[in-house]
């Protein structure tokens, strides 16, 4: 969630450079069930550029036709819809249309908190009363200070509105060790998922970030030397040294570190080794850290490809991640998405 609301910020502020004026549509409430839950938002542009997505695509149009209002008057709106028969899902969406003019120090207090990787939160104000209304809006609270979204007043909230209360947590960040064919095809897809790859390459490898598009960092350097101050539990790991000494030097210097996925390649025993001279080096070693290391990484999906390769490790993270155990979604009892 965090990436995609950097995006929408990200195009807000390229917006407002050209003169356009943009638009931010928030789902804020749901009864019943939809494709994507409360927490999504989109931008909308005064020349109908769309960026981002609250559905499979049926709402966007709506909101569209609905954000014409929002530009004319500068008035915030809620829309409703209804996806029972448009949607194939029992559910309807409240989204809170909302002109979107943040301030520059709204600007440089997000973007040095997605740099430092703490948390913040977003809150809607928001009443299921279709129509204008010129005390809805959005909030983003940073570090217990509040900055409007729209350029509103915060004081001008009245207390008998609902409010969308949303923490946002760092950047999902993936740390590639390795600069291999297969490193780059884990880059590729781990970046279309927003997430923020950094790749660590070895100091004889001839290799630069422009091997890796869409990578965030590169680093060629040796274990030593590796930067562990911004690992946190927003963080995986993928060692793809196809070098059993660099691994296990990699683990020795993450020891201390509490990312929540470390990914190792090749069979168990190469696993099984590495565990076992990590503990003969390191045996204050702590168990919550040896939790985190899987191997082999991936899901068992039958992958052959680098790429196919790539999928199963990042579907490995995710399941981790969300604490999830992988299932055909066939065979799951009640909702199918992550709650």
């Amino acid at each position: 969630m965090t990436h995609e609301f950097k995006i929408i910020v990200e195009a807000g502020i390229n917006a407002k450079r050209n003169g356009l004026k943009s638009v931010l549509a928030s789902v804020v409430a749901l009864n019943g069930s939809s494709y994507r839950k409360p927490g999504v938002r989109m931008l909308v542009l005064e020349n109908d550029t769309m960026i981002g997505a609250v559905s499979g695509g049926c709402v966007e149009k709506e909101i569209l036709l609905q954000s014409q209002k929002v530009f004319k008057t500068g008035k915030a709106i809620v829309m409703t819809y209804d996806g029972k028969y448009r949607l194939g899902c029992e559910g309807v969406l409240y989204i809170l249309i909302e002109l979107f003019n943040p301030k520059e120090d709204f600007l440089k207090a997000f973007f040095n908190c997605l740099n430092e990787r703490n948390t913040f939160e977003i809150l809607s104000y928001f009443s299921k009363e279709e129509g204008f209304k010129r005390e809805l809006g959005s909030f983003v609270n940073i570090d217990d200070r509040l900055f409007s979204l729209n350029g509103s007043i915060t004081n001008n909230i009245e207390s008998n509105l609902s409010v969308f209360q949303q923490k946002m947590v760092p950047c999902f960040k993936l740390i590639v060790i390795g600069a291999e064919h297969d490193a780059v095809q884990l880059c590729a897809i781990a970046s279309q998922l927003g997430w923020e790859v950094t790749i660590i390459a070895g100091i004889k490898e001839n290799k630069t970030i422009d091997n890796f598009p869409n990578a965030k960092e590169f680093f060629a350097i040796i274990p030593e030397d590796l930067d562990t101050s911004n690992i946190d539990n927003q963080t995986a790991i993928v060692l793809m040294n196809h070098n059993f000494g660099y691994d296990l030097h990699y683990l020795i210097a993450l020891k201390n570190t509490t990312s929540n996925y470390i990914g190792v390649l090749g069979p168990s025993k190469r696993r099984d080794d590495l565990l076992s001279n990590l503990i003969e080096y390191s045996p204050e070693i702590k168990e919550e850290f040896l939790d985190t290391i899987h191997g082999p990484a991936g899901l068992n999906l039958g992958s052959i490809t680098p790429q196919e390769i790539a999928i199963s490790i990042i579907s490995e993270i995710l399941a981790v991640t969300r604490k999830k155990q992988p299932i055909s979604l066939t065979e799951k009892a009640g909702r199918i998405h992550a709650e």
